[in-house]
């Protein structure tokens, strides 16, 4: 997919999971028709699978390569979303057991307690995604305060997790990304619970997710790839429920033959319109 334009450039159906000889067949079938035209290709964004890098050196060469953006965010906020859940459990196992029935006089502290620890657990359940949202307002920053209270891990992983997001501020160079994120992993190996549940922040793709930085026409995502496949999908459900081979292959050059005649569409409604306002 050509990631400014959203169009379709080339495609392959296969009939069993994709292997890296398979990627490399695509891409040689993509690199000679860039040949036939006389053009060149200078970054490739893609999704943070195994599948790619090889490939890429070997037909591509050294050329930029981009691990999408919103893949690694969203590998990083499930992961912070484990460990809140992870603290949930904790909090759990430290109830106290309280016989059936209404409590004695002298379990009442206990029950007491019981009820605070439950109505924590809830908040933090019901209000997890203040530790994983991109932008809090007033209002939720005074809420994730009151449900962090006493949970300095929590805290720490909600600033962790604000660091993260500006690594991939475009204000920055890949260079001062690289050296926030160094200190950022020296942060979280510091704390031993939060290190193993954020083990993604020292995945090697979140490294090459930075390298749209140096480069202002890399795309940082590979939204138009994933747009062109929720599009696809959407008209397989409401046109042909079929999922073949065939029918996908004819799907998809359809779809590619409405692009190309996009331009020629939208011009001639352009003058019936001017010619019908007179």
């Amino acid at each position: 997919m050509d990631n400014h334009r959203f169009k379709r450039l080339i495609y392959e159906v296969l009939d069993h999971n994709p292997a890296e000889d398979d990627i490399t067949k695509f891409f040689t079938r993509f690199q000679e028709a860039l040949k036939a035209r006389g053009l060149s290709l200078h970054g490739i964004t893609s999704d943070g699978s195994p599948l790619y890098p090889s490939p890429i050196a070997n037909v591509f060469g050294p050329i930029r390569h981009q691990v999408c953006q919103f893949h690694v965010l969203a590998e990083l906020n499930k992961a912070a979303l484990k460990a809140v859940a992870k603290v949930r459990r904790q909090m759990k196992a430290t109830l106290p057991k309280i016989g059936r029935g209404r409590p004695s006089a002298a379990n009442r502290k206990l029950a007491a307690r019981n009820k605070r620890i439950e109505a924590k657990i809830t908040d933090l359940f019901d209000h997890r995604h203040l530790f994983v949202q991109h932008h809090l307002t007033p209002t939720e920053r005074k809420m994730l305060q009151r449900i962090t209270r006493g949970q300095s891990e929590l805290r720490a992983l909600r600033q962790i997790v604000d660091e993260a997001y500006r690594l991939f501020d475009r204000r920055c160079r890949t260079d001062t990304a690289l050296a926030k994120l160094a200190r950022l992993r020296q942060r979280v190996s510091r704390f031993e619970g939060l290190g193993q549940a954020l083990k993604k922040l020292f995945s090697p793709t979140l490294e090459k997710a930075l390298t749209f930085l140096d480069d202002s026409l890399l795309p940082a995502t590979s939204n138009a790839v994933e747009r062109g496949n929720r599009r696809h999908r959407k008209m397989q459900k409401t046109i042909c429920r079929v999922r073949t081979g065939p029918h996908i292959s004819q799907r998809i050059a359809v779809d590619m033959l409405r692009d190309a005649q996009a331009q020629g569409r939208l011009q001639t409604t352009r003058t019936l319109h001017h010619a019908r306002t007179g």
